[in-house]
C-alpha cells in the first residue's frame, strides 16, 4: 500500500512538472497579474479542468513552473567555468553567455522579475522566491569563485553583495532590452566585465623574456660607454 501511493504520488508530481513546462511560455508571455488558470487554458493545449486538477491555482502553477526553469538556469555557468583555462578565457565567455541568455530568453527573465516583485506583496510566494534567489545568488558566486581561482586573488565583497551587483545590472539591461534597445546586450557585457575587473583583481600579463639580440645590443652600448676615454 505505502508502494502504490509512493507511485500515485511520484505519478501526479511528474505530471504537474510535465504541465508546468509546458504552460511556462504562455505564463511568460502574459505575465503575473494577467495570469489566470482559465486563461493560461485558453493560450495553451490543457482544460482548465486538468490545470484546476493538478494546481490549486495559479500561484501554484507558476511557482511549479519558474522552479523548474531556474533549476536549469543556475546550471547554466557550469560548463562556462570548467571549460575556461584563464581568467580572460572566462570574461569572455561570461559576458557572452549573459548577454546570451537575455537576448534568447527575455520573455523567462521577465516573469522572474515579475515575481519576485509580486513577492513583496503576496506572502505565498516568499519562500520559494527566496529560495530560487538564493540558487542564483549560489550560481553567481561559482562563477566568481573561479575567477578568483584563475587570478589567485579574492573576490573583494561578500557573496550576497556580489549577487545584488550582477542582479542589477542584469535587471537594468533586460528592461532597456524589453523597451526596444538594440545596444542593451553589448552594454550588459561592457558591465559585467567592469563589474568582475573591480572585484577581482586581473593577473598582471606575465613579462615577456627580453630577446637575445635586444640584450646584446644593449649590453654593447653599455660596453662602449664604459670604455670610452674621458
Amino acid at each position: 500500500m505505502p508502494a502504490t501511493s509512493r507511485t500515485r504520488d511520484d505519478k501526479f508530481n511528474e505530471r504537474r512538472a510535465e504541465l508546468g513546462a509546458a504552460t511556462l511560455q504562455t505564463l511568460a508571455t502574459l505575465g503575473y497579474a494577467r495570469t489566470s488558470l482559465r486563461e493560461i487554458a485558453q493560450n495553451s493545449a490543457y482544460s482548465h479542468g486538468v490545470l484546476h486538477y493538478y494546481f490549486t491555482d495559479k500561484v501554484d502553477l507558476i511557482l511549479c513552473s519558474v522552479r523548474q526553469y531556474k533549476a536549469v538556469c543556475v546550471t547554466r555557468y557550469d560548463r562556462v567555468t570548467a571549460e575556461a583555462g584563464s581568467y580572460g578565457e572566462l570574461l569572455e565567455r561570461f559576458c557572452d553567455k549573459m548577454a546570451e541568455t537575455l537576448r534568447e530568453e527575455t520573455a523567462m527573465h521577465r516573469l522572474w522579475y515579475d515575481l519576485r516583485s509580486q513577492a513583496m506583496f503576496e506572502e505565498s510566494l516568499r519562500a520559494d522566491v527566496q529560495a530560487i534567489d538564493k540558487s542564483l545568488e549560489s550560481m553567481i558566486w561559482r562563477v566568481l569563485a573561479r575567477f578568483a581561482e584563475l587570478a589567485a586573488a579574492p573576490v573583494r565583497v561578500s557573496r550576497d553583495i556580489a549577487y545584488a551587483m550582477f542582479d542589477g545590472v542584469f535587471q537594468h539591461a533586460l528592461q532597456k532590452y524589453v523597451a526596444g534597445d538594440q545596444e542593451a546586450l553589448g552594454e550588459l557585457q561592457r558591465s559585467v566585465a567592469l563589474l568582475v575587473r573591480q572585484l577581482i583583481d586581473e593577473p598582471k600579463a606575465v613579462a615577456r623574456p627580453r630577446s637575445r639580440a635586444a640584450t646584446g645590443a644593449r649590453a654593447g652600448t653599455a660596453k662602449s660607454r664604459v670604455s670610452r676615454p674621458d
